[in-house]
């Protein structure tokens, strides 16, 4: 599908002084954008990608690629996270990254890959947009700031990937499901985490009695209340102490990021 009139010229408003708060765009229905991204360039790119751009519900645990299969997609999301998991022969899952409305699902893309690496699947369910792959493409050549963003994201998403490889190895498993559940909370707008502890188990890469020993401990001290099928978050400073060192490292990676 080829795009009409690929160029940007001058501005016909002043520049946007951004990023912009969530919700001061929107998509083509109307829906309002949160994404970091999508908020962050300039309006005449904005205004470039925006026709293109198609409305989605992301329900937990539904699948938005596979590692090995072309990408027809890059979602934004609005709401919600999304877990990019690595699969192995024997059935076994870990979790190798994680992405809220800082980022976008489908970065192979960026660098021109057409196929995806890891599974991603919903893990909080949530919105976002997508937008084909073909057009995609079609549309960084001009719009450098996205292109930009995206580098930028791209580069910043792989450090968070070789951190969680690290702590994966080298860190207790209390300290990894504090780290977890923190950068869960940066991405959604709720103490509550739905999630089991058998989810939990596979994102982590460990068994489950491991994460409920881990998880009984953190509600003994008084930083999390472990409801059914869900994680309240009770005391977030101390979570924070309570976390290895990864979790302000990738802090550090994001310039302090915090979408709450």
């Amino acid at each position: 599908m080829a795009i009409a009139n690929l160029t940007i010229g001058k501005a016909s408003t002043p520049p946007t002084t951004y990023p912009l708060r969530a919700g001061e765009r929107t998509d083509p229905t109307g829906n309002p954008i949160r994404n970091v991204i999508l908020l962050s360039i300039p309006d005449d790119e904005f205004h470039l990608i925006r026709p293109h751009l198609e409305a989605v519900e992301l329900p937990q645990h539904r699948i938005l690629h596979e590692p090995g299969e072309r990408l027809a997609y890059g979602y934004f999301v609005n709401d919600g996270m999304t877990s990019l998991v690595v699969l192995t022969n024997d059935g076994r899952s870990v979790e190798v990254g994680i992405v809220g409305r800082e980022g976008m699902v489908g970065m192979p893309l960026i660098i021109g890959l057409e196929r995806g690496l890891w599974r991603g699947i919903m893990q909080i369910p949530g919105s976002g947009v997508r937008i084909r792959a073909e057009i995609l493409l079609e549309i960084l050549p001009v719009a450098p700031q996205l292109r930009l963003e995206l580098n930028r994201y791209a580069l910043l998403h792989g450090l968070q990937v070789a951190q969680i490889a690290a702590c994966n190895r080298l860190h207790e498993i209390e300290q990894r499901l504090a780290r977890w559940l923190l950068m869960c909370q940066d991405r959604v707008d709720t103490e509550k985490l739905h999630l089991t502890h058998e989810f939990l188990a596979q994102m982590l890469g460990t068994g489950r009695p491991s994460v409920s020993l881990a998880s009984g401990m953190l509600e003994q001290a008084g930083l999390i209340e472990n409801l059914r099928g869900t994680v309240k978050i009770i005391n977030r400073k101390q979570l924070e102490n309570t976390a290895c060192e990864c979790y302000r490292v990738i802090q550090n990676f994001n310039g302090g990021l915090r979408l709450r």
